[in-house]
């Protein structure tokens, strides 16, 4: 059953979902196309939980009742059977419905349906690490293949061995962000390199970070506190590639962060794009800050989301894919290079719900 604090939580979540169901009738909000979307995927998180609440309020109603005639010396014996088959029916109903709502309590995240943006940068071990962000990139690309994502290109630097120091993509698809946030972190390859010559593995690494994509109305940057550099495009490839100043650079000053994009020829679009992920900095920024204020919600999480936390290695003399924060180990290397990432992702959902519901 569920305890006074659930009950009281759950409560305001009715409250809140009849508020949205209010804001999204009045004309200002249907006008509003950004801020209608935005409503409506809260109001769409919390739907599921608040419908499920009403059936566990119902079926306590139906408990209250049986109780009464039972309890009332005047009912008679026909009565009583049928409050007692009531009380049966409705006390199941009520611990099936209750497990239910713990679980949607602490699985629905309105972010969680957002678009995502992914950035993925070489770390130790030099051309191979770039290497590895090159396979890292691709095995998302076909994960979003297989969720039925649209993937947007936003920002690539290669490296001239081939791979890249840095790249970064945008997943377009109802739960994208929900579907990739686990992979925030530091991704571990351990294989023996082409320019080996003698068989030796090497260890390289690249990161990972995977932030829920911001919207219009969920930030605001004053362009006083923007400061713009603009230089020109470094790397491999492109005939504008240090021959015009397109590459552009965005220092957002209350918060020190810095964003930075070339991958466009067109000053104006790169600096578009420099703009969409720096408010998703901002926005994940701030995301982060209501979590950290949640001490029992942040101690519940698989992992901190923080680009130095080692969470996954793989390592390709033993097909083997090992993922550190909950100690799974599978042999299927070339699939989950392929995109077969979901035997990982549920895993790492499941045991994060787990947690969650110990933390409730």
């Amino acid at each position: 059953m569920l305890t006074d604090h659930l009950y009281a939580r759950l409560t305001e979540l009715t409250s809140q979902s009849e508020e949205l169901e209010a804001r999204l009738q009045t004309p200002e909000v249907a006008s509003n196309h950004l801020e209608y979307a935005r409503l409506n995927r809260e109001l769409s998180a919390l739907r599921k939980t608040v419908d499920m609440f009403g059936v566990y309020k119902l079926a306590h109603a139906q408990i209250d009742e049986a109780k009464q005639i039972l309890a009332d010396g005047s009912s008679d014996d026909e009565e009583r059977e049928l409050a007692d088959m009531q009380l049966a029916e409705a006390t199941e109903t009520a611990e099936t419905t209750a497990d239910k709502v713990k679980r949607s309590l602490v699985s629905d995240d309105p972010d969680h349906l957002r678009d995502a943006i992914v950035e993925i940068r070489s770390g130790a071990g030099g051309d191979e690490a770039a290497l590895f962000a090159g396979d890292l990139l691709r095995m998302y690309q076909q994960y979003a293949v297989r969720r039925g994502w649209k993937v947007e290109p936003m920002e690539a630097n290669g490296s001239e061995q081939g791979g890249f120091k840095e790249v970064s993509f945008a997943l377009r698809g109802k739960g994208a962000f929900g579907g990739m946030r686990f992979e925030s972190g530091v991704h571990r390859v351990q294989r023996v390199p082409k320019t080996e010559t003698q068989g030796r593995i090497h260890t390289s690494t690249a990161s990972v970070a995977v932030l829920p994509e911001a919207e219009e109305v969920d930030v605001t940057v004053d362009e006083r506190d923007i400061e713009m550099d603009t230089m020109r495009a470094g790397g491999p490839g492109g005939q504008n590639v240090n021959k015009t100043s397109s590459a552009v650079r965005l220092t957002h000053v209350p918060t020190g962060i810095v964003v930075k994009c070339q991958a466009d020829p067109s000053q104006h679009k790169n600096r578009a794009t420099a703009m969409r992920l720096l408010k998703s900095k901002i926005f994940d920024m701030e995301r982060a800050k209501v979590d950290a204020e949640r001490s029992e919600a942040r101690a519940s999480q698989i992992g901190t989301g923080d680009r130095s936390e080692k969470i996954r290695t793989y390592n390709f003399k033993e097909s083997r894919v090992t993922d550190h924060r909950i100690r799974l180990t599978v042999h299927n290397l070339p699939e989950v290079l392929d995109g077969q990432l979901d035997v990982v992702l549920e895993a790492l959902k499941q045991e994060e719900v787990k947690k969650r519901l110990e933390a409730l």
